[in-house]
Order: structure tokens, then sequence, then C-alpha cells
């Protein structure tokens, strides 16, 4: 793994992250953020180390809901917490399929939906995948190329799972 410790000081927001998460807490459901330590927990005990857009989202907020409070919530980012508990889960679901080995849960949206990080490159920025319950793990589509791009699409949507208005 690479030593997430190094970068833990973000190389500095983009202009772009910076308004989305400012979006974020003035209009949606934010968590309080998690710590540096916290973080860094986490990247160990997952192993591998946030991208630049997911470390200044989590050290702005840990997971956060959009539009609606949970149950409700369409796009429910989890928190550093929630990716470690609902991963063993979405792993078991692959039954060990090894092209999932690099994917990990981060926006549940409900009805056993997920959208996927898929973090195979290293220090990313990381693409994110639409995990579709009745598909998944034969078939994950490419919905992002980044969390921030995910993000701005995703507030722009008006709730709906953008993704799926872009099929047709």
């Amino acid at each position: 793994m690479e030593r997430c410790g190094a970068r833990q000081a973000l190389r500095g927001l983009t202009m772009a992250i910076e308004s989305l998460l400012t979006e974020i807490s003035r209009a949606h459901f934010p968590h309080p953020p998690a710590t540096a330590a916290r973080i860094a927990a986490f990247e160990a005990q997952m192993g591998w180390c946030l991208d630049d857009d997911l470390r200044a989202f989590y050290l702005h907020c840990d997971g956060a809901e959009l539009f609606r409070r949970l149950p409700d919530a369409n796009y429910s980012i989890l928190s550093l917490e929630g990716i470690a508990a609902a991963t063993p889960r979405l792993r078991q679901r692959a039954q060990g399929a090894s092209e999932t080995a690099s994917l990990y849960p981060l926006v549940d949206c409900q009805d056993s939906d997920f959208v996927l990080v898929n973090v195979a490159n290293t220090g990313g920025p990381y693409p994110l995948f639409d995990a579709y319950h009745e598909t998944y793990p034969r078939e994950v589509r490419k919905i992002a190329d980044a969390f921030s791009d995910f993000l701005e699409r995703a507030l722009a949507s008006g709730n709906r799972f953008f993704w799926l208005d872009e099929q047709g």
C-alpha cells in the first residue's frame, strides 16, 4: 500500500470541490467531519488511500445525505465506518469475484444498490461505478471519472439518479 501519511496534507482543494462541499453544508445533510486520525485508521484498515477529492470530503463531513434524510435519501454517502461495514456484505454478494477487489461501496442508493469507488488507480482520481443489485458483480457501469464529478452531477440531479437519465 502507498504510504498514506505522506499525503495527509491536501495538495490544494480545487474551486470545484470547495464549492460542492459548501453546497452540501448549505442545503443538504452532512455528518460531522472525520479527523485526520480517523482517516489514517480507515486507510490502514482498508489498505488503500483516499484520493484528494475523497480526503477533502471526509475532512469536511464523514458522510452525508443529499436532498433528503434517511430513510428517504436516494444519495447516502457512506461514512468511513459505513464503507468498512458495507464492504464485506458487497464482497459476499460478489461471491469472491476477483474483479471486485478494488471496488468499494461509497454511496448507498437504497434497495441494495450502491455507487462504488474503484481504487485500482493508486492515488486517484478514483472513478465511480453503478452497482445495480440485479446485475452486480456481472456488470458495473462507470458513471463518473472522479468523486467531484459525481458530486457535481448528483447535486444538479434534483434527487434523481443522473446516470439512469443518461442511459437512453
